[in-house]
Order: C-alpha cells, then structure tokens, then sequence
C-alpha cells in the first residue's frame, strides 16, 4: 500500500510541509482497504480523525508488524492537522536519536524545543532498530518535554512489553512509558502486510 503524494510530501518535509499544498478532502480512507484488515476499525479511526486526541494532548501508540498500515494511518492524521493548521511534525525515531545526538551542547535546548514546539509530533519506526542507553535517554527527553503539553503518534512493531529490552534500559522504558501511556490510544493492528498484498496483485496482473 503505498502513500499518497500529500502524504509523502508530509514525510518528506517535516515541518509543516503541507502548508501551501493542500491535500484532497477523504485522504485518510484513500487507497486504504479496511476489509482486508478487519482488525482496523474504521468507526475508531473516524474517530481519530476528529482530532480530539491533540486537543486533549493525547498520544496515539500504533503497534502491529511490517506491513500493515502503521505509518499509513500515521500520515494520514498528520495531513488531516495540517490541513486544520496545526503544527506537525514527522520524522523516525533514529533520525530524530541521530540529530540530537548530534547537536552541539549549546544548540541543544534549542533542538529540543523543535520537537516540543510542534502540536502533533509523528515518531515513526520505534522498535525497528535498537537504540543504545544515549539514544534512548534522549527519546525519553523527547517524550518527557511533551508530557501534557502536546500530542504524539508512535508507530511500532513492538509490543509495550518489549519496549524495555529496545531501549536497553527497563527502568527508562518505565518512566518513559509512564509518560506516553497515560494520556494515550493504542491501537494494536494484526494481520497481513498490504505491501505484500499489493505485490501479490502485480504479480497476478503480469501473468
């Protein structure tokens, strides 16, 4: 299942990227096939789509494997509070590990407030590679900063219970957690990868 290109457009250019390029109204169902899915309700991602959860400072945690319309679903919330003019933010949990890691002690509290600044802040891929104790410290920095004052979306092929083996250090990924989950969704989403159903259907058309 592939994005659509407002929604790669948003992934692309993090901060805002929508802005000037509106994306077209029903973007979130798009290409997006519930019945293969029917582990996705679509009342409770209509729901979401209300934008309620950022004005309550919410966070919303979707877990599930490969595949299966994490970071779709992600994206397409984002474009739906941009195109309601809030500010949103999108990057995956490496890069946004790998620019704090490598940001100049001075131009830190700085770099830190970008991510807190953002009414809506998307971290992608959490789980997919491990993050070392300094990596992890610095996420928890993130999360922490945001507590109470602004929204996440997480995308994650773990389970909460693996989270404290990803970042190498339970007692972190207890308070860490303690802050996500307790204003929070989850969303866990099971079942078959759309990509593989997309390329099952390329190769059924070439035949």
């Amino acid at each position: 299942m592939g994005l659509s290109p407002s929604q790669q457009a948003c992934k692309n250019d993090p901060l805002s990227a929508l802005k000037n390029d509106p994306p077209e109204k029903g973007e979130l169902n798009e290409g997006f096939d519930f019945s293969f899915n029917p582990t996705i309700e679509k009342r409770v991602i209509e729901e979401l789509r209300s934008l309620r959860f950022i004005e309550e400072h919410s966070n919303l945690v979707f877990l599930g494997p490969p595949g299966v319309g994490k970071t779709h679903l992600a994206i397409a919330l984002g474009v739906e509070a941009i195109k309601r003019g809030y500010v949103t933010y999108f990057n995956t949990v490496d890069e946004i590990a790998r620019r704090l890691k490598t940001t100049k002690e001075e131009h830190f509290p700085k770099r830190l407030r970008t991510y807190r600044k953002a009414q809506l802040l998307i971290i992608d891929e959490v789980g997919y590679l491990p993050l070392d104790k300094e990596e992890a410290n610095l996420l928890f920095q993130v999360i922490n900063t945001r507590y109470e004052k602004g929204s996440i979306i997480i995308t994650s092929n773990k389970s909460i219970i693996e989270w404290g083996g990803y970042l190498a250090d339970p007692v972190l990924a207890s308070a860490l957690l303690d802050r996500l989950l307790h204003h929070s969704y989850v969303i866990k989403i099971k079942g078959k990868s759309y990509r593989i159903k997309d390329r099952l259907k390329y190769g059924a058309r070439k035949k």
